[in-house]
Protein backbone atom coordinates (compact mmCIF):
# COMPACT_ATOMS: atom_id res chain seq x y z
CA UNK A 1 0.00 0.00 0.00
CA UNK A 2 1.44 3.24 -1.25
CA UNK A 3 1.08 6.27 1.27
CA UNK A 4 -1.93 7.92 -0.13
CA UNK A 5 -3.85 4.62 0.05
CA UNK A 6 -2.53 4.47 3.57
CA UNK A 7 -3.49 7.68 4.54
CA UNK A 8 -6.91 7.21 3.23
CA UNK A 9 -7.34 4.16 4.97
CA UNK A 10 -7.10 5.62 8.37
CA UNK A 11 -10.44 6.22 10.55
CA UNK A 12 -11.19 7.08 13.98
CA UNK A 13 -11.48 3.68 16.19
CA UNK A 14 -14.21 3.57 18.92
CA UNK A 15 -13.72 -0.41 19.28
CA UNK A 16 -10.75 -1.87 20.61
CA UNK A 17 -9.06 -5.45 21.60
CA UNK A 18 -7.82 -5.89 24.72
CA UNK A 19 -4.59 -6.36 24.39
CA UNK A 20 -2.12 -3.97 25.72
CA UNK A 21 0.20 -1.84 24.29
CA UNK A 22 3.89 -1.69 24.88
CA UNK A 23 5.70 1.38 26.68
CA UNK A 24 8.02 1.31 23.57
CA UNK A 25 5.11 1.93 21.12
CA UNK A 26 3.72 4.38 22.74
CA UNK A 27 7.15 6.31 22.68
CA UNK A 28 7.12 5.64 19.16
CA UNK A 29 4.04 6.95 18.46
CA UNK A 30 5.03 9.89 20.74
CA UNK A 31 8.36 10.20 18.71
CA UNK A 32 6.90 10.16 15.88
CA UNK A 33 4.65 13.26 16.84
CA UNK A 34 7.67 14.75 18.63
CA UNK A 35 9.06 15.19 15.11
CA UNK A 36 6.15 17.05 13.45
CA UNK A 37 6.16 20.50 11.67
CA UNK A 38 6.03 23.03 14.78
CA UNK A 39 5.92 26.66 13.90
CA UNK A 40 9.29 28.22 14.21
CA UNK A 41 10.29 25.46 15.33
CA UNK A 42 9.43 25.81 18.79
CA UNK A 43 8.55 22.85 20.01
CA UNK A 44 5.76 23.74 22.68
CA UNK A 45 4.01 19.99 22.73
CA UNK A 46 4.49 17.99 25.89
CA UNK A 47 3.00 14.43 26.56
CA UNK A 48 1.29 12.39 29.26
CA UNK A 49 0.89 8.82 28.60
CA UNK A 50 -1.62 6.68 30.65
CA UNK A 51 -0.94 2.80 30.18
CA UNK A 52 -1.82 1.39 33.27
CA UNK A 53 -5.60 -0.91 33.10
CA UNK A 54 -6.49 1.30 36.28
CA UNK A 55 -5.67 4.41 35.05
CA UNK A 56 -7.28 3.79 31.32
CA UNK A 57 -10.27 2.48 33.33
CA UNK A 58 -10.36 6.18 35.64
CA UNK A 59 -9.46 8.16 32.24
CA UNK A 60 -12.65 6.18 30.49
CA UNK A 61 -15.82 8.46 31.93
CA UNK A 62 -13.48 11.98 31.09
CA UNK A 63 -14.06 11.22 27.57
CA UNK A 64 -16.95 11.63 25.34
CA UNK A 65 -17.24 9.16 22.32
CA UNK A 66 -19.19 9.30 19.07
CA UNK A 67 -21.29 12.00 19.39
CA UNK A 68 -23.77 11.27 16.87
CA UNK A 69 -24.21 7.75 17.65
CA UNK A 70 -23.61 8.48 22.07
CA UNK A 71 -24.34 6.52 24.24
CA UNK A 72 -24.94 3.47 21.99
CA UNK A 73 -21.72 3.30 20.30
CA UNK A 74 -19.65 4.11 23.41
CA UNK A 75 -16.97 1.26 23.99
CA UNK A 76 -18.41 -1.37 26.20
CA UNK A 77 -16.46 -3.54 28.91
CA UNK A 78 -13.96 -5.21 27.02
CA UNK A 79 -14.11 -2.98 24.06
CA UNK A 80 -12.12 -0.28 25.57
CA UNK A 81 -8.84 1.62 24.82
CA UNK A 82 -5.89 0.41 26.38
CA UNK A 83 -3.59 3.68 26.44
CA UNK A 84 -4.29 7.07 25.85
CA UNK A 85 -1.75 9.86 25.00
CA UNK A 86 -2.75 13.63 26.79
CA UNK A 87 -1.26 16.28 24.59
CA UNK A 88 -0.56 19.38 25.96
CA UNK A 89 1.10 22.55 25.40
CA UNK A 90 3.49 24.00 27.93
CA UNK A 91 2.89 27.66 28.05
CA UNK A 92 6.23 28.52 29.45
CA UNK A 93 7.77 27.57 26.02
CA UNK A 94 4.67 29.22 24.03
CA UNK A 95 1.71 31.07 24.92
CA UNK A 96 -0.70 30.35 22.80
CA UNK A 97 -0.48 29.51 18.54
CA UNK A 98 0.05 26.18 19.16
CA UNK A 99 -2.99 24.52 17.33
CA UNK A 100 -1.55 23.76 13.86
CA UNK A 101 1.52 22.10 15.78
CA UNK A 102 -0.80 19.95 17.73
CA UNK A 103 -2.95 19.27 14.37
CA UNK A 104 0.37 17.65 12.70
CA UNK A 105 1.28 16.11 15.89
CA UNK A 106 -1.37 14.06 16.44
CA UNK A 107 -1.81 12.92 13.08
CA UNK A 108 1.53 11.75 12.81
CA UNK A 109 1.13 9.68 16.29
CA UNK A 110 -2.39 8.46 14.50
CA UNK A 111 -0.74 7.39 11.25
CA UNK A 112 2.05 5.78 12.75
CA UNK A 113 -0.15 3.72 15.14
CA UNK A 114 -2.19 2.65 12.24
CA UNK A 115 1.17 1.06 10.83
CA UNK A 116 0.89 -1.40 13.90
CA UNK A 117 -2.34 -2.13 14.06
CA UNK A 118 -3.57 0.23 16.38
CA UNK A 119 -6.13 2.30 16.34
CA UNK A 120 -6.81 6.35 17.61
CA UNK A 121 -9.65 8.10 18.50
CA UNK A 122 -8.76 11.93 18.64
CA UNK A 123 -11.09 13.46 21.44
CA UNK A 124 -11.20 17.50 22.26
CA UNK A 125 -14.44 16.58 24.25
CA UNK A 126 -12.66 16.30 27.16
CA UNK A 127 -12.96 17.02 31.37
CA UNK A 128 -9.92 18.73 30.96
CA UNK A 129 -10.45 19.92 34.55
CA UNK A 130 -10.91 16.18 35.93
CA UNK A 131 -7.98 15.03 33.87
CA UNK A 132 -5.78 17.45 35.02
CA UNK A 133 -6.17 16.64 38.63
CA UNK A 134 -6.24 12.69 38.22
CA UNK A 135 -2.77 12.86 36.39
CA UNK A 136 -1.62 15.47 38.33
CA UNK A 137 -0.72 17.80 35.08
CA UNK A 138 0.79 20.94 35.84
CA UNK A 139 -1.01 24.42 35.11
CA UNK A 140 1.42 25.81 33.08
CA UNK A 141 0.88 22.79 31.17
CA UNK A 142 -2.08 23.30 28.73
CA UNK A 143 -4.34 20.18 27.97
CA UNK A 144 -5.35 20.26 24.60
CA UNK A 145 -6.60 16.73 23.73
CA UNK A 146 -6.66 13.11 24.32
CA UNK A 147 -5.66 10.32 21.94
CA UNK A 148 -7.26 6.97 22.79
CA UNK A 149 -5.23 3.78 21.28
CA UNK A 150 -5.84 0.18 21.09
CA UNK A 151 -5.50 -2.59 18.70
CA UNK A 152 -8.51 -2.27 16.17
CA UNK A 153 -11.75 -3.95 17.30
CA UNK A 154 -13.86 -2.89 14.21
CA UNK A 155 -12.92 -1.30 10.40
CA UNK A 156 -15.36 1.91 9.93
CA UNK A 157 -15.41 2.78 6.48
CA UNK A 158 -16.16 5.84 4.22
CA UNK A 159 -19.02 7.16 3.10
CA UNK A 160 -20.58 9.75 0.54
CA UNK A 161 -21.94 13.02 1.98
CA UNK A 162 -25.83 12.70 1.05
CA UNK A 163 -27.56 15.57 1.65
CA UNK A 164 -25.30 17.37 2.78
CA UNK A 165 -24.90 15.30 6.07
CA UNK A 166 -22.01 14.53 7.90
CA UNK A 167 -23.23 12.36 10.37
CA UNK A 168 -21.61 9.51 10.91
CA UNK A 169 -23.84 6.12 11.16
CA UNK A 170 -24.60 2.32 11.13
CA UNK A 171 -24.73 0.55 8.09
CA UNK A 172 -27.14 -2.91 8.04
CA UNK A 173 -24.36 -5.01 8.32
CA UNK A 174 -23.73 -2.65 11.70
CA UNK A 175 -20.08 -1.22 10.19
CA UNK A 176 -19.69 2.75 11.22
CA UNK A 177 -20.01 4.45 8.50
CA UNK A 178 -18.07 8.02 7.96
CA UNK A 179 -19.29 10.57 5.23
CA UNK A 180 -16.38 12.61 3.72
CA UNK A 181 -17.16 15.82 1.36
CA UNK A 182 -15.92 14.83 -2.10
CA UNK A 183 -13.29 16.20 -4.09
CA UNK A 184 -16.17 18.86 -5.75
CA UNK A 185 -17.17 20.18 -2.30
CA UNK A 186 -13.51 20.82 -1.45
CA UNK A 187 -11.18 22.57 -3.52
CA UNK A 188 -12.93 26.00 -4.63
CA UNK A 189 -11.10 26.68 -7.83
CA UNK A 190 -7.64 25.92 -9.64
CA UNK A 191 -5.75 28.70 -11.04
Amino acid sequence: MNIYEFIKSRRTIRKFRQDELSVEQLNKYIDAARVAPSAANIQPLKYVVVKSREMSEKMFPLVKWAGYLAPDYDPKEGERPTAYIVVCADTTIRKAGYDMDIGAAVENMMLCALADNVGACWMLSIDRDEIRKLLSIDEHLEISCVVAMGYLAETPKEASVENGDIKYYLDKTNTLCVPKRGMGDVIIKTV
